[in-house]
């Protein structure tokens, strides 16, 4: 996350930085595929169809 999110970018104040941090995570944890977790997004492993849900 620091390499590719924080330290590349800069903020013009903390609310910007936290709101920034939220889009990432929500990208991590429900977009992005995983290789450890067989090409599956953390969300889909934790919450199963809900996150398949959330995301249509």
């Amino acid at each position: 996350m620091k390499d590719t999110e924080i330290y590349i970018k800069e903020y013009s104040n903390v609310k910007d930085l936290i709101n920034a941090l939220k889009q990432y995570f929500e990208f991590y944890n429900f977009e992005r595929p995983h290789q450890s977790l067989n090409r599956n997004t953390p969300a889909e492993i934790y919450f199963g169809e809900l996150a398949i849900q959330r995301a249509a």
